[in-house]
């Protein structure tokens, strides 16, 4: 909390909700009664008067906005206990819930499209979560591993598709030798299956 503050309302760092009001009001209180003395004396009442109200408003600010942070982090950390879980639409569900929508929402978007297969919304998120938060390595890891998947499948799609995607969903046309390419579809799978598991498994470290 701001020192200056809890210094004005006569408190010390870690006073309680509790403690500031009752604080603020006992001085309230004073400086009402103060302020209608002659000369300097209600002159000072009056001013103190605006300092702890200017003091305790700061302080309320700052109490609801950590309360506001709490809570959000408490939810973040329920979406990631739902995409370990597989549970998708719940994940979203509790997102979509959010007001505030900070570096950490667009990052675990971003997670959730990927376990969809929205490769290029996934991107977008993260691009989003790294403007918001440029310091934060963890996204721009996964931003960098989501960019290694998008060259190993451009560079591995098909000769006759172009697009290593088909809208959202990375559909590949199937080869025409028996087996369906067999081998290049597994290695297919090894590359999706680690990418996918660094990206999602760090949002719920």
């Amino acid at each position: 909390m701001n020192r200056k503050n809890l210094e004005i309302l006569g408190l010390s760092e870690g006073a309680t909700p509790e403690e500031i009001k009752n604080a603020y009001e006992k001085l309230r209180e004073k400086y009402l009664e103060d302020r209608f003395l002659d000369g300097e004396e209600g002159n000072e009442a009056a001013k103190n008067l605006s300092r702890i109200e200017t003091a305790y408003q700061e302080l309320l600010n700052e109490i609801s906005e950590n309360a506001t942070a709490e809570d959000g982090g408490e939810s973040f950390a329920k979406v990631e206990e739902k995409l370990r879980a597989g549970d998708i639409q719940e994940a979203q569900r509790l997102l979509d819930a959010f007001n505030e929508r900070n570096g950490q929402w667009h990052y675990l978007q971003s997670v959730i499209f990927y376990r969809k297969n929205w490769i290029n919304e996934s991107k977008k998120q993260l691009e989003i979560a790294i403007q918001l938060e440029p310091d934060n390595e963890k996204y721009k890891e996964s931003y960098r591993k989501l960019n290694e998947r998008l060259n190993y499948d451009a560079n591995n799609a098909p000769k006759r598709d172009e697009s290593a995607y088909r809208g959202q969903t990375m559909e590949r046309q199937p080869s025409d030798q028996m087996g369906d390419n067999v081998c290049m579809n597994c290695i297919d799978c090894c590359s999706t299956y680690l990418c996918m598991y660094c990206l999602c498994d760090s949002c719920c470290r």
